[in-house]
């Protein structure tokens, strides 16, 4: 159904999506291009949201070269009235022939809807080409829409013998100069970091992006000034963060999830109060409620206890590790804090997908189960 040319062109449609991973949050990257024949005569991507979509940029570069054309766009183009016109009405009004667009739209106010305009305006549309690369680019957008849960990513880093702080509690630095630049440019991608009282107890973090420690090649992407802040997400069920603690002082969101009905927010921080669950803040409210709020990727830095946590609430989608070349010895910090485990069935288990050094360390992405 599809020929060579509509895979270049979709590759190139998806290489234009990728663009807007650091900016387009909440939003989905979407990628669009507009051929005439054999030439392209028009580009776009999503940017950030409230801007316009990657189809309106290229119909703009495309001008009446548009009439008659094919548009390749790696999401369903929308058809609801959001901060943007329905891009569906676009293409149809630029008089586009034929769009081939990777995936249908999860979202459930689009769902097909956009494509049926469209066809209903007689517009070819063929769906499903590079597919599996389109979902890679949006997992976020995709599970909220799909699920009403975000796409979570738990990162760790250790020692060779799966140790992270000695006894003492000093881990400053288990990994290198590189894994943590690296860990900067995951942040910039995500909606929110997530951590918890007690590591802002311990360590009175930033939780942000720092543009001065991106990696070269991120920074090469995108202009300083266009730098997005992740939310700072606190999981405080007994507030027991002060209003003096750094992260309230840098630019962007912070989020003090808490477990009482006293609080209410200030101009410092957002409070969002959810039910427990043992004592404990339920994550699994928790992960709805930040999701309800906007939320559709979370990065979370924290110990051991929330990692563990979090294992054990089948929430975490992705684990990304970053492993050092150093033995740190029996009486340091564990990984993660699991308990109660009794038969390997149990036993949290994840696919490898990627393994790359990292300067000196190396770095492990394991992905849950599709199947789960």
């Amino acid at each position: 159904m599809f020929s060579i040319f509509d895979t270049q062109m979709m590759l190139r449609a998806l290489e234009l999506a990728k663009r807007g991973i650091y900016t387009t949050a909440p939003n989905p990257n979407v990628g669009c291009v507009i051929t005439q024949g054999d030439d392209i005569v028009g580009e776009g991507f999503h940017f950030r949201a409230g801007e316009p979509h990657a189809e309106v940029h290229a119909l703009q570069a495309a001008g009446e070269k548009a009439r008659g054309a094919t548009a390749y766009v790696t999401l369903e183009p929308c058809s609801h009235h959001g901060r943007t016109p329905p891009c569906a009405d676009a293409l149809v009004a630029a008089g586009v022939s034929r769009v081939i667009c990777s995936m249908v739209d999860p979202n459930p106010k689009v769902a097909g809807r956009g494509i049926k305009r469209m066809r209903d305006a007689g517009i070819q549309v063929e769906v499903g080409l590079m597919q599996a690369q389109a979902e890679a680019l949006n997992p976020g957008f995709i599970k909220v829409m799909k699920t009403g849960l975000p796409f979570v990513q738990l990162k760790l880093a250790s020692s060779l013998d799966g140790r992270t702080a000695l006894a003492n509690g000093q881990s400053k630095w288990i990994t290198g100069a590189e894994a943590r630049a690296d860990v900067q440019a995951f942040r910039a991608q995500a909606s929110a970091i997530l951590s918890t009282s007690q590591t802002v107890l311990d360590d009175n973090p930033s939780l942000n992006v720092r543009w001065e420690e991106l990696p070269d090649a991120v920074k090469a992407e995108y202009a300083q000034d266009d730098l997005r802040q992740p939310a700072r997400v606190i999981l405080d069920t007994q507030r027991k963060v002060s209003e003096h603690a750094h992260l309230f002082s840098l630019e962007g969101d912070v989020i003090i999830v808490t477990a009482s009905q006293a609080d209410s927010d200030n101009d410092a921080y957002k409070v969002l109060t959810v039910a427990k669950d043992s004592g404990k803040l339920d994550l699994n409210i928790t992960m709805r409620a930040l999701a309800s709020d906007g939320i559709s990727h979370i990065w979370v830095e924290a110990g051991a206890t929330l990692a563990g946590s979090l294992l054990n609430a089948g929430l975490v989608d992705e684990m990304i590790v970053y492993q050092a070349p150093k033995l740190m010895g029996i009486d340091s910090r564990g990984l993660v804090n699991l308990k109660g485990m009794t038969c390997m069935n149990q036993v949290p288990t994840f696919e490898l997908t990627d393994v790359t050094c990292i300067g000196n360390d190396v770095r492990l992405r394991m992905q849950k189960p599709q199947s789960e």
